[in-house]
Order: C-alpha cells, then sequence, then structure tokens
C-alpha cells in the first residue's frame, strides 16, 4: 500500500472504533487486576475485549470497512490483552513463569524474524488459522483462570478447563510460530514492481 493509499484510506470506522476502546481498557484491566485485585470487574472488562474483538472482525466483514489501521489495531490489541493479563496472572501467582516464558518468547523469535522477511519483499506473516485459534483458546483460558481464583462455588470446575484452554492455547501458539518461521525459510524473493 501506498503512502497516498494509506491517507485516503477510510480510518474512523465501527471496527476501528471498537479496537481503540479495546486498547483503552488494557490499563484499566491491569489497574482492577493489580491495584484493588477488583477480580469480578477485570473479569467483565477481559471478556468485553473479547466481545468486541469478535464484533469488529464481523462488523468490517458486514459493512466492508477493512482499513490497514484496522488490520495493526486489532492484533496491537490482542498482543497487549495477552501480555497484560500473562504479566498480572504472574504477579499474582494464578500462572508460573514458564507460561509467559513460551508465549512471549514465540512472539519475540516471530517478531525478530520479520525483518528478514521484509528483506524478502514481504511485510508481514500472511494471518494462519492455527494462530487464530491459539488466541482464541487463550481468550477463554484467561477469564476461566480468573474464575478459578474467586470464592465461588464453581470454581473447582473452572480450574480444569482453564488450564486446558491454556495449554491448548500454547500448543497452537508455538506450533503457528514454527509455522511462520517455515514459511519465512521457504519463502521466495518477492518480485519488487
Amino acid at each position: 500500500m501506498t503512502l497516498r493509499e494509506l491517507a485516503q484510506e477510510r480510518w474512523l470506522t465501527v471496527p476501528n472504533a471498537l479496537s481503540f476502546v479495546r486498547l483503552l481498557g488494557v490499563p484499566l484491566f491491569l489497574w482492577l487486576l493489580l491495584g484493588p485485585q477488583a477480580d469480578g470487574w477485570a473479569l467483565v472488562v477481559l471478556v468485553a475485549s473479547g466481545i468486541t474483538d469478535w464484533l469488529d472482525g464481523r462488523i468490517a466483514r458486514a459493512l466492508d470497512q477493512y482499513s490497514r489501521l484496522g488490520e495493526l489495531l486489532d492484533p496491537l490489541a490482542d498482543r497487549l490483552y495477552t501480555v497484560a493479563t500473562l504479566v498480572a496472572f504472574l504477579i499474582r501467582g494464578i500462572v508460573p513463569w514458564w507460561v509467559l516464558a513460551l508465549i512471549i518468547g514465540r512472539d519475540l523469535v516471530v517478531s525478530l524474524a520479520l525483518p528478514l522477511l521484509r528483506r524478502k519483499g514481504y511485510l508481514a506473516f500472511p494471518v494462519l488459522y492455527i494462530g487464530k485459534a491459539a488466541t482464541l483458546n487463550l481468550l477463554y483460558a484467561f477469564p476461566l483462570l480468573l474464575l478459578a481464583q474467586m470464592d465461588w462455588p464453581g470454581a473447582w470446575i473452572a480450574e480444569p478447563v482453564a488450564y486446558a484452554f491454556t495449554a491448548w492455547g500454547i500448543a497452537l501458539h508455538l506450533w503457528s510460530g514454527a509455522l511462520y518461521l517455515v514459511q519465512l525459510v521457504r519463502s521466495p524473493v518477492a518480485a519488487v514492481t
């Protein structure tokens, strides 16, 4: 996309507004978890983030409101919620350090591979459905992990389900990272037009 095309693109769209609201929710979520430890309200913010994540994609498709900004904001919000949640959960003792290390370590490796991909003429890795499935599993795992920490009768049910979604999310996240690296190695040099 050229700079002229980017300047002419629609910036103010419903999906972009939803993604922006999701980004604003990250510091609120962190404060609720680490400040007053208001887990119930933090859960509400996290669930609202998941719903708006789903909605922005649906609305973008339904109203044909795709934008380059949206392509940047949506995954940024996903990553910020993932990192914020994992760091807060680590500080609170909800997850062990290695969960954070695996997820963030994979993201760092893929990020470090981007300059090599750009040297081959590509802007970014194509979205993989395995990566989307990993994010979806983690978006289910995080609220369930919070529910498992709360003092309520269903906590004992939420805990094993939360751990299962966490394990599946981590496995799929690592698998998608490996697939990105395979794509990098196999990708030919793009023709410059």
